[in-house]
């Protein structure tokens, strides 16, 4: 039987109701006193929002074809599904009558059903990127699988440094220069797409791999965006053209073994002295501090906790290249004609059971000198490092959301082929329904999440989707580890051994919720709390 067309209109018009029960939720938990009273509901209630704008977001793509519109009522059925998941037997929190999912029952009844899935396992849709960034995404894949490919399993496996031929290849390729302004030597031009080819790059470098390939560009994008929202005109002129062509690579240097996500808290000193400012603390799970030669710290330059995020400015720290297994520098104050001391800095890694190649640290700064003109924004931006921060982060997100898409499209292409070639009880595993609705599954996910990703970008280049973009990060990345663990599931026993690298994608889909902002506290305390601000 020929596989059923959805009525766009009817698609849209569930959208619409689905989001009238998120905006009833919305009601409820500031009916019951707030965010921090209700976190359960508060935590289900953004993952369910950001798979349903995730939905939505794709609407004008199925419009482009009778594929792309079953895959996005595929993801849309999925999506309803879990909504209904997360309310039963709670209807009273989400204040729904019983019966609420039963104009919603006939559209997934239709979209879940396995005959429908499965003439969708070797239908991933096409991407619809248009000429010149379709001509971004075949070179950054042609990098990824020529370049990164042919290490990634041996730096994972052996805990190993990223090879400077990589660096090299991407620098000249122009990846580190994505959303630098032509002016500073990079490639952004400015405009709606400006956030675009970043996207389709990282997706690409992604799939190559995640530690290694992808996250790469990651960091400089987030000092690139601090530097625009709040850095001095000579600060421009000089490390955005030296990011742009990496003679400057650098990190980031945020969390606080005893604070995580809770920035506020933060308690890494910044201590006014002659021409300078003196560091003291540690920070933890900063990745590529060695190899780095600059950090960008987050530290508080008021000694005054009750400022919370007011008191903190946002630092760029140079350092000399690190052991990949350990470092230890000293500042000798007199060679710097200083009074005030030695400087020490120490990285200790931190052993990962993915996301090798990038290598994580604990760091402990001991009267570490940074100059004045290092400050961001100078001395107009003391007390102003959170917000620089968080316009970094912002884009640091979307650019994980990317990530996220790019390892599950791995994934996926490696699940695919090998249920091409796997034969069980005489038959190849691709003709047994069960894998095909696994496959048509992952599609949908990975192909909704690409167009919400790409949809984001181009709203951050109009100013906006900053909300959006927290939405994308926390649908993507939990996403991705269903999406790598069903890849894993096919390969059956051959999928839990290093043989294949499908086992590397799910440990480096493992982090993705974590860093760039951990799940919980990215949806209770950004998607939550800004999704209330639209209640009345």
């Amino acid at each position: 039987m020929p596989s059923p067309t959805p009525d766009l209109d009817v698609t849209g018009a569930l959208i619409d109701r689905a989001q009238s029960v998120i905006d009833g939720a919305l009601r409820e938990i500031v009916t019951r006193g707030g965010v921090d009273q209700n976190e359960g509901l508060a935590y289900d209630l953004a993952h369910a929002a950001s798979a349903l704008a995730t939905a939505r977001s794709c609407l004008s793509y199925a419009a482009q074809g009778e594929n792309e519109a079953r895959l996005v009522a595929a993801f849309l059925a999925l999506t309803l599904t879990d909504l209904s998941n997360r309310v039963l037997g709670r209807e009273d929190l989400w204040g729904v009558e019983l019966n609420w999912f039963a104009p919603f029952h006939s559209f997934v009844s239709t979209y879940r059903a396995p005959s429908f899935l499965a003439g969708l396992a070797e239908s991933p849709g096409p991407r619809h990127l248009g000429e010149d960034f379709a001509m971004v995404g075949e070179l950054f894949h042609r990098f990824a699988e020529e370049q990164v490919r042919p290490h990634a399993e041996h730096v994972h496996r052996t805990n190993g440094e990223i090879p400077e031929s990589i660096i090299t290849g991407l620098s000249e390729l122009g990846g580190f220069g994505l959303s630098i302004p032509e002016q500073f030597g990079g490639f952004s031009t400015g405009g709606e797409s400006e956030y675009v080819g970043m996207v389709v790059a990282t997706e690409e470098l992604s799939w190559g791999s995640l530690g290694i390939g992808g996250s790469l560009i990651t960091r400089p994008e987030i000092l690139t965006r601090a530097l625009l929202h709040g850095g001095t005109k000579e600060q421009q002129e000089r490390w955005l053209p030296r990011l742009a062509n990496a003679e400057v690579l650098c990190a980031i240097a945020v969390t606080e073994p005893d604070f995580g996500s809770d920035v506020a808290g933060l308690t890494t000193s910044a201590t006014k002295t002659d021409g300078g400012w003196l560091i003291d603390g540690a920070k933890t799970w900063c990745t590529f501090a060695a190899r780095a030669e600059v950090l960008v710290l987050l530290a508080r330059s008021d000694p005054d906790r009750t400022l919370a995020h007011r008191g903190l400015s946002l630092f760029l720290v140079e350092k000399p290249r690190g052991d990949s297994h350990g470092f230890l520098f000293r500042q000798v104050a007199a060679d710097e004609g200083r009074r005030d001391g030695d400087g020490r800095l120490e990285g200790r890694p931190i052993d990962t059971i993915g996301y090798r190649g990038m290598h994580s640290y604990e760091l402990s700064f001991e009267n570490w000198f940074v100059p004045d003109d290092h400050v961001i924004g100078g001395e107009a931006g003391l007390g102003k490092g959170f917000y620089f921060q968080m316009a970094g982060f912002e884009n640091g997100r979307i650019q994980t959301a990317a990530r996220a898409v790019g390892v599950m499209q791995a994934a996926y292409d490696a699940a695919l082929d090998y249920a091409r070639t796997r034969v069980v009880f005489g038959e190849a595993i691709i003709n047994y329904e069960l894998t095909r609705v696994k496959l048509a599954t992952m599609a949908a996910i990975i192909q909704c999440a690409r167009q919400f990703s790409l949809d984001v970008a181009r709203q951050m280049g109009r100013g906006g989707g900053a909300l959006e973009a927290s939405m994308a990060k926390a649908y993507v990345c939990r996403a991705a580890e269903w999406v790598t663990r069903e890849a894993m599931q096919i390969h059956g026993g051959m999928g839990y051994a290093e043989e294949y690298p499908v086992s590397r994608y799910f440990l480096d889909a493992r982090v993705l919720s974590i860093f760039e902002g951990a799940d919980e506290t990215l949806c209770l305390k950004v998607i939550a709390r800004r999704l209330m601000d639209g209640v009345r």
